[in-house]
Order: structure tokens, then sequence, then C-alpha cells
């Protein structure tokens, strides 16, 4: 789940059902494992189902509260909810509960995602730039970051941002805006309209086509 979610796998179908069968016999064995019900978060929101993955990632934290990785995908599943107001306090305490955290630049992302989503432009970047410069191999990171400084006017910068993400990516899913969408979950009218103004009207300055 973790190559299919930061988009490093090479088969994400053969990576999600392997993951499907390892959560159906992890559950039933043990039911009390936040470790195995935050995976099954995470592969339901990995197929586009995060009204699923909520009270998975919810029990987790019922059963440990001080699960950094469950607040992170919770965050991500209130994001695309369009609950955007809830989602920085998760991250926050995430970075509080675990600020040494191999993965943090995720928990920075997702917090610059947001000021992006809110028209903060200017936190969003500080943020992102965090992101990049913490795991700079994700070439999610790199999309916001084109967008924000392409709605800041700082057009070189949108440009070369989003070279490193197309490059990055290497598999076309950052080459149009059609495409962009088609991997995201866009499915609430109300954040696809934020993002829409904000995320996507920056993707087109820093020069990403339509199609």
């Amino acid at each position: 789940m973790g190559r299919v979610l930061t988009g490093f796998s090479a088969s994400t179908a053969s990576d999600l059902k392997r993951a499907e069968g390892l959560v159906d016999q992890a559950l039933p064995a043990s039911p009390r494992s936040e470790y195995a019900h935050f995976v099954k978060g995470e592969m339901l929101r990995a197929q586009n189902r995060p009204e699923e993955a909520v009270p998975e990632y919810e029990l987790a934290l019922a059963i440990n509260r001080n699960f950094p990785l469950a607040l992170h995908g919770l965050a991500w599943c209130k994001l695309y909810a369009g609950l955007l107001d809830a989602v920085i306090p998760l991250e926050e305490e995430a970075i509080r509960l675990s600020p040494r955290d191999p993965g943090i630049g995720y928990r920075y992302g997702v917090i610059g995602t947001v000021h992006l989503l809110q028209s903060r432009t200017d936190e969003a970047i500080v943020w992102l730039e965090k992101g990049c410069s913490a795991i700079p191999a994700v070439p999610f990171h790199h999309s916001w970051l084109a967008s924000a400084y392409a709605l800041k006017g700082e057009t070189e910068r949108a440009a070369a941002e989003l070279a490193e993400t197309q490059r990055l990516a290497g598999d076309g899913s950052f080459s149009s805006i059609a495409r962009v969408k088609e991997g995201g979950s866009w499915r609430v009218p109300k954040t696809r309209a934020i993002a829409e103004t904000t995320y996507f009207a920056g993707l087109r300055k820093a020069g990403m086509p339509e199609e």
C-alpha cells in the first residue's frame, strides 16, 4: 500500500489485490491490531473510497491514539471530503507524536495542500518546500508547489517544478489536467470546486495542458 499511495508501484492493480488478500487474512486473526485496521484504511483510500476508510483509521486510533500514520490517513480522508479545517490539526498532532519520522515530508505536504486550497499561497509554499526537501522524490508535492508558484506569478519556478513533477512521475500521470484528475479523489463536488480555482488553476498557469 505504501508503494501505491506514494506513486512508486510498478503495478497498482496487483499491489492493491495483494494488499486486500493480506488484510483479509490479518484482520480475522488479529481484530485488535491497529496496524491491520490502518492498512485497510490505506487500501480503501487508494481505491478512492475515503468514506469507508475513515472508520478503519478511527478504529486504529481507538486502539492506539498515538498512531501518527493513522492520523495522516484520516487527514487525507478529511481533505477529500472537503473538511479542510479538520486536516491541519490532525497532521500537526502526527508531527508532534513523531517529529523525526522519515515520512514527515508527507505531513508537511498535506498541510501545504490545505493552505493552497484555502488560497493561503505563501503559507502553502513554505510547507510544500519543506515537504519537497524532506522527501524529494515525491512527484505529488512538486505538482502542488508548481501550482503555488504559478498562482504567485513565479512562472519560471512553477515551470521548473512542473518539469520535475513529470520527470519523477515518469508514467504520464502528470502530463495533463485530465490525467491528474484521473488519479485523485476529486469526487466530492465541494473539494473539486475548490481545487479548480486553486490547484488546477495553478497547474494551467504553470503550463500543464488540459488534455
